[in-house]
């Protein structure tokens, strides 16, 4: 198929996420995160809307996050059907109006039409679409010079809460879990303009014929070549379909849906060593992955690298990587059910990376990071 005109996305605007409880998910973004608490929605979007919702940032991350006043609103509906978790990606456009014509053209299903509003700064609009992503949707805005974050949602004066001070930038990538993953892809291709950028599929164990259990996955990431916005995309591989923790994920979603966002940092060691004296939650790697990663490193041809292994060790840092200098490191958190003790809050998880000339996706740390997962949702007895 011959590439498609891009649509014309700039980065990611936002994540919007729908949560029960405000006072925790503050905690683990300000408190634990050091995300700035920058804005609110006001009386009146909150009264009209139903929800109460409040801004996050750090760097150029913008998180929202919405919890039900009302039965009937949004956050109401998507709660009532799946835990916590993200409910829209929001995504700047260069121009609202190519965005929306081309979208509308390849057969996006438009959920809103172009809506348009003024403040004394300049203009912002937007529109929404539904996906293939379960019941995530994507909007589309476009800035010029508006003051404030969103119209009915007030940026503070003086933020409150964190600094930044663990260095995070802009989301790498967000990654998405599919009973079957096709019918993203084909509507990524064809709708959005996206094009196959890496590709992977393994086991996380080796399977045998006597094996009695396993986990497997497919992997394909996405891109958009104009924008370098990224997104991996998994599905459960036999022969153990309903034991792939892609599979525990849906069934802990009740869907299909984004399971992990990747914050970049230019520092992914002081950022680490900073959040675990924070008590943030890692998904836990075993000495065996750092017994071998010496003889590892060398068969990737990376030659060397600038960190210590023991202290990688100690951090339980991940690397991969491709050739010469080229790799990168990366670290997951738990999943947000774990770190709260409350299967409500949901299966996503924040991936932490560094990339050091390597754009790839490291299929060596795929294994280790759902090997991780799967012996978490063993030990809770899920698998």
């Amino acid at each position: 198929m011959t590439a498609l005109e891009p649509i014309g996305l700039s980065s990611i605007d936002s994540l919007h996420f729908y949560v029960h409880d405000l006072t925790r998910t503050r905690a683990l973004l300000v408190d634990k995160l050091d995300f700035a608490l920058i804005g609110e929605s006001t009386d009146e979007l909150t009264e009209a809307g139903g929800q109460k919702s409040y801004v996050f940032e750090a760097g150029r991350i913008r998180i929202m996050v919405s919890t039900p006043i009302t039965d009937d609103c949004r956050a109401a509906r998507w709660l009532r059907k799946h835990p916590e978790g993200v409910g829209t990606v929001c995504f700047a456009v260069e121009d609202i109006d190519k965005a929306w014509e081309l979208l509308t053209s390849r057969d996006a299903t438009p959920i809103t039409g172009v809506q348009r509003w003024e403040d004394t700064s300049g203009s912002i609009a937007m529109f929404n679409i539904t996906t293939p992503f379960g019941d995530t949707t994507f909007r589309f805005v476009e800035r010029k010079g508006y003051g404030d974050l969103y119209p009915g949602v007030r940026r503070y004066d003086t933020p409150e809460g964190g600094t930044n001070r663990w260095g995070f930038r802009f989301i790498d990538h967000l990654t998405s879990n599919f009973a079957t993953m096709k019918p993203a892809l084909l509507w990524m291709q064809h709708v959005m303009g996206f094009q196959q950028y890496w590709d992977v599929q393994f086991h996380t164990t080796d399977v045998s014929v006597n094996q009695k259990s396993g986990s497997g996955l497919k992997s394909v990431v996405m891109w958009d070549p104009h924008s370098g916005l990224k997104f991996a995309n998994n599905e459960p591989w036999m022969p153990f379909f309903k034991d792939s923790q892609i599979n525990v994920f849906k069934e802990d979603h009740r869907g299909d849906g984004v399971q992990h966002a990747a914050l970049a940092t230019p520092d992914i060691i002081s950022c680490v060593r900073g959040l675990r004296t924070s008590d943030v939650a890692f998904m836990p790697t075993p000495g065996t992955y750092y017994d071998m990663l010496p003889e590892r490193i060398q068969k990737l041809g990376i030659n060397a690298i600038d960190e210590d292994i023991e202290l990688l060790r100690e951090l339980q840092i991940l690397i991969d990587g491709e050739a010469d200098r080229a790799y990168l490191l990366q670290i997951f958190l738990q999943e947000a059910a774990a770190q709260h003790d409350d299967r409500e809050a949901g299966p996503f998880f924040f991936e932490i990376i560094q990339r050091k000339g390597d754009d790839g996706f490291g299929a060596g740390n795929f294994r280790a990071l759902f090997e991780s997962i799967e012996r978490q949702q063993r030990s809770e007895g899920r698998i």
